[in-house]
């Protein structure tokens, strides 16, 4: 399953609605950029499509959820960590499999990170813990990507770099964005935000910067 439609989406949080009821048909194929300002919904409407979607999906949450002991081949790993037997991930975390660790490296290296597999997440900058979170929603296969800024501690040409290999490595993803110029550049499709309602949802090719500029 590649594409989804959800329909009455909704949350609350102390008993304010800040999402829906809303509606989001996503056909396979599908690369779409969730735009707004903070607080329009774009994190909860993360959350709530992957409680839908879990298991087709590989999600990129905003505060990564990466496990500060653990070496960054770990925390790559455990995006593949309910597609493997009990035994399996135990032998994985004293001794990993030679086919493991190589298909971990080369993820590494194409993020700019291959010198940085044995080392523990904690001893990582903030765009270096972004890279291993990337790496690990690549490395767990799934069709569909779910993710939150995912290149919000990146610069300029690493930015562009990751959100190449995101749209290559995905046949349909969902992607919460700041930066509108990489919506435009790396997305399908926009849609828009504001006040936990879809205010927008056009093709790239019907918009300019500016259209979108009005939802901030």
């Amino acid at each position: 399953m590649s594409g989804f439609d959800l329909s009455h989406l909704t949350a609350s949080f102390s008993g304010k609605r800040v999402i829906g009821p809303l509606s989001l048909q996503v056909s396979p194929g599908d690369k779409v950029a969730l735009v707004g300002k903070s607080g329009a919904g774009k994190s909860t409407l993360i959350r709530l499509i992957h409680e839908r979607v879990n298991r087709d999906a590989s999600l990129i949450p905003q505060e990564l959820g990466l496990v500060n002991a653990l070496s960054v081949f770990h925390n790559v790993f455990m995006g593949q960590l309910d597609q493997h037997a009990t035994w399996y991930n135990t032998l994985t975390l004293a001794r990993p499999f030679a086919r493991d660790r190589t298909d971990v490296q080369e993820l590494l290296q194409a993020l700019g990170m291959a010198e940085k597999l044995r080392l523990p997440a904690s001893s990582l900058s903030g765009g270096q813990r972004q890279r291993v979170a990337i790496a690990r929603a690549i490395y767990r296969n799934a069709p569909v990507l779910l993710a939150d800024e995912p290149v919000s501690a990146l610069d300029g040409p690493m930015a562009n770099s990751v959100m190449t290999l995101l749209r290559d490595r995905f046949t349909t993803s969902i992607i919460a964005l700041h930066d509108v110029e990489l919506a435009l550049n790396y997305c399908t499709r926009i849609v828009g935000i504001q006040n936990g309602q879809v205010a927008l949802d056009q093709p790239r090719e019907n918009l300019v910067a500016s259209d979108i500029m009005s939802l901030y």
